[in-house]
């Protein structure tokens, strides 16, 4: 992966073991104030609970391309993955920086990698609250779904959009 930089400020890079705590961070932190507008308090903290097993992101980073988007003060300000079946796991974006270009830029980079993998489609499983951003990029409802976060069962979306 080349790295690349966003209006000068930011720079994208592959994630790797160093990044989980702030990879962590910026999970709960996101789900906890942005993904709150969409989901009740207990399902947003059941949901948040999912990111503090070190073992699941280590997992999570050995199954597919993780990358993230950096400040110029190495501060991870968003993430986002792509794995070689064209399945999008996560992309999550700073709850300081949502509406910067951050989330396009992950995007962007999502396609670039499910392209050169040479699949014709991506899929996400898309929160309430990432739906119309992933529908103004061409993304398509499959499916609206009930997925497990630890104790509760939360709605989402399957997604897809054809590529290539």
């Amino acid at each position: 992966m080349i790295r690349t930089t966003i209006k000068s400020f930011y720079i994208i890079r592959p994630l790797n073991e160093r990044d989980i705590p702030q990879m962590r961070e910026l999970f709960v932190s996101t789900v906890l104030n942005v993904n709150i507008r969409d989901y009740t308090r207990e399902e947003a903290e059941d949901w948040a609970s999912c990111g503090e097993s070190i073992e699941r992101w280590k997992y999570l980073l050995s199954h597919h391309v993780y990358f993230g988007v950096f400040d110029v003060d190495g501060n991870l300000t968003g993430f986002s993955s792509m794995n070689r079946d064209g399945y999008m796991h996560s992309m999550f974006v700073h709850k300081d920086r949502q509406g910067t270009g951050i989330a396009t830029a992950l995007l962007s980079e999502a396609e670039r990698i499910a392209s050169g993998y040479g699949v014709s489609e991506m899929t996400s499983e898309v929160s309430i609250t990432a739906r119309p951003f992933f529908e103004k990029r061409g993304f398509r409802v499959v499916r609206a779904q009930k997925q497990r976060a630890n104790r509760l069962v939360l709605t989402n979306f399957l997604m897809r959009k054809i590529i290539g």
